[in-house]
């Protein structure tokens, strides 16, 4: 770390700065000045604005007076300087005195939309990578002045920029000053995602389910805003955290508020029945074909009898390595490039399914259990939540080929109980229904007409709880 004591001087900076070859040192020797900065962390414009183009106009014996304009800072703290240069400022070195001139500029990707999260109907804007730029993105959709923006660091090595968001005189500012406090008590050496970032700042780091939302869209933020919620931006990252949350919030989505309310409805609602499906449709069929052929119809079960009488697996086996072959094919498709992925998904899943049939190892029954429930958890909207619940089908599963449905009640109950004890920021993660509160179900499982919807969630705790005043 750099000390403060130290004298501030161009050599010490450049000692600092030693074999970093893509540090960029000026002399003005007509002018007695230096120049220290990273080429690729400044606007060439802004450089050429504010710095050459004044220097080249100016004289010796004038360049003190230039250097008294706003745009260059004093500074003589060594740290200050170290890191304004690693932020994209210029120093410039003039006799004893230093100035830092903030040229930050470098190549960005554009805003484009999202593609982990997209909708058919609104915005189609997402968050990048410049944490000024999704700051603007959120400031255009929010135009007020009670939004309110606190700058903090983390990183003991490399230091990075966060910024909390939230509304004064709506957001419950106890959530905001634990927010705070849980960034400012993180002390590690580099975090560069903000979904590394909420691993930190979690209640209960352990769970498989995420405790706070993160986000590429600015809708979706501002949205959560403007019901008492916190934001967090992280620069160099296009995911947005957003808390106190709940898990019924991933299942809902920016879609659902661009529709008539009936069908933004009857669109939440066979999300939850996709979450049924993903989790639980496999399981049923081991529990069911290992110990309870009782439960299935006549007609059905000469079939599965049939489809079963070449497997020489138990049905948990069976199941467990579809599953994973399921997994394996959607890792793969993720990992390639787009075309080759859609080729290894379609083509692999129809060609491995049918040969595991014909080889005998597994059912054709199974295929389409397995097969239904991969396809709902993309139902989801939410990527993060969809893996927490896959990851909770093998847990089901191993319960379910132990004890049956016994076992399956077994393992819905510890899911259960594991979500009943988990908070965000200290709020309910299952609220509205623990604490119960039917005034927030007309926009938890259902999504109310818009002159339902009055309050703002009972989670956020605020005091300015009503937030649309329409009749109709």
């Amino acid at each position: 770390m750099t000390a403060n004591h130290k004298p501030v001087t161009l050599e010490y900076v450049l000692h600092e700065f030693e074999q970093c070859v893509d540090l960029i040192h000026r002399n003005f020797p007509m002018l007695s000045a230096d120049m220290v900065y990273f080429d690729h962390l400044i606007d060439k414009d802004a450089m050429e604005r504010e710095v050459l183009q004044p220097f080249a106009n100016v004289q010796a014996d004038e360049l003190e007076n230039l250097l008294k304009d706003t745009r260059f800072k004093p500074s003589s703290s060594s740290k200050e300087i170290i890191e304004g240069i690693l932020k994209g400022d210029a120093a410039i070195f003039h006799e004893s005195s230093v100035y830092l001139v903030s040229l930050y500029g470098p190549s960005s990707r554009p805003i484009e939309q999202s593609e982990t999260e997209a909708v058919i109907i609104g915005p189609h804007d997402a968050f990048t990578e410049s944490a000024f730029t999704n700051l603007s993105l959120i400031r255009r959709k929010l135009k007020s002045s009670h939004l309110k923006v606190i700058q903090l660091s983390v990183g003991e090595v490399a230091k990075s920029d966060v910024f909390v968001l939230y509304i004064d005189g709506i957001v419950n500012m106890e959530f905001v000053n634990e927010m705070i406090k849980r960034i400012r008590d993180i002390e590690v050496d580099i975090i560069t995602d903000s979904n590394m970032l909420v691993q930190h700042i979690d209640d209960y780091p352990n769970t498989i389910f995420p405790l706070f939302l993160t986000t590429e869209r600015p809708d979706l933020i501002v949205s959560k805003l403007s019901g008492g919620r916190v934001a967090v931006i992280m620069d160099e990252s296009p995911s947005v955290i957003s808390g106190p949350t709940s898990l019924f919030e991933f299942f809902t989505s920016p879609d659902d508020y661009y529709q008539r309310w009936v069908i933004g409805t009857a669109t939440r609602i066979l999300r939850y029945i996709a979450f049924i499906i993903t989790i639980t449709f496999t399981a049923v069929y081991v529990a069911i074909t290992t110990y309870h052929y009782e439960m299935i119809p006549e007609n059905l079960l000469y079939t599965l009898i049939e489809s079963r009488s070449r497997v020489p697996f138990p049905p948990v086996f069976e199941a467990l390595l579809m599953e994973v072959t399921i997994e394996l094919l959607r890792e793969a498709g993720a990992r390639l490039p787009s075309k080759i992925g859609q080729t290894i998904g379609i083509v692999g899943g129809i060609v491995i399914g049918q040969a595991a049939v014909q080889a005998g190892l597994t059912s054709n029954i199974l295929i389409i259990a397995v097969a239904l429930s991969a396809i709902a958890s993309f139902v989801i909207p939410s990527y993060v939540m969809s893996a927490s619940i896959r990851f909770a089908r093998f847990f089901l599963i191993i319960l379910a080929g132990i004890w049956g449905n016994f076992g399956l009640m077994i393992g819905i109950s510890i899911l259960v109980i594991h979500l009943s004890k988990l908070t965000s920021l200290g709020s309910s993660y299952i609220t509205p229904l623990a604490p119960l509160n039917f005034q927030d179900w007309k926009d938890s499982f259902i999504r109310g007409p818009f002159w339902m919807l009055k309050d703002r969630p009972a989670q956020s705790r605020t005091h300015n709880k009503v937030r649309n005043k329409m009749k109709r």
